[in-house]
């Protein structure tokens, strides 16, 4: 069973006081709408959370998701994706990482990203891109390659699982920049309110 395993964490630091997972998106929290996309999906969701962190608790806290705690999730992303994965269920045969503050990422991509995982072989590794080619998220590993990511440190992510995995490696593009956009600052988020805005 694939499970979404969608990590919010990260403590926010290029944005100032803000929460860029409490930013409004489609009437909600980021986090929230995050979780509700995966949940659309119809797969199990997981969300890895930073310890006592009660405010993107209570976002989701209503949901029918399961809540990781990263202990470590202060030493940088590697230790909330270890974190995350060692806590899935034994009847987990894949995880499609999700990073929590790409607000673009809709439903359709992560069902879609899903059925083409479906058709590839058991022990394959499959990578969202840009609809230009360029790597991003999400990403689904299958369960052979768990125990590399619950050994990962650092704020590198799954890089170097993906980089030793290029023979597995399948990429499929998604539309526009949904795979590559994620907003770290006050500037970025107001820019993006506006865009959105003016096409509503």
């Amino acid at each position: 069973m694939l499970n979404i395993l969608i990590l919010a964490a990260g403590k926010s630091s290029r944005m100032r006081g803000r929460d860029k997972l409490a930013e409004v998106v489609e009437g909600a929290p980021l986090l929230r709408t995050m979780a509700q996309r995966a949940l659309g999906t119809g797969f199990p969701v997981c969300v890895v959370l930073a310890p006592h962190d009660t405010t993107r608790h209570k976002m989701i806290s209503d949901l029918p998701i399961a809540t990781i705690i990263a202990k470590d999730a202060a030493r940088g992303m590697a230790h909330s994706l270890a974190a995350g994965v060692a806590a899935l269920p034994e009847t987990c045969t894949a995880a499609m990482v999700v990073l929590a503050d790409m607000p673009e990422l809709t439903a359709p991509d992560l069902a879609h990203l899903a059925t083409e995982w479906a058709h590839l072989p058991d022990d394959s590794i499959l990578q969202a891109t840009s609809e230009d080619g360029r790597p991003g998220h999400p990403v689904i590993f299958p369960n052979t390659v768990f125990d590399d990511l619950t050994e990962l440190t650092g704020d590198q992510g799954a890089k170097s699982v993906i980089a030793t995995s290029r023979d597995v490696l399948h990429r499929i593009p998604l539309a526009g920049q949904h795979a590559v956009l994620d907003l770290d600052t006050p500037e970025a988020w107001d820019s993006w309110h506006r865009t959105q805005s003016s096409t509503e």
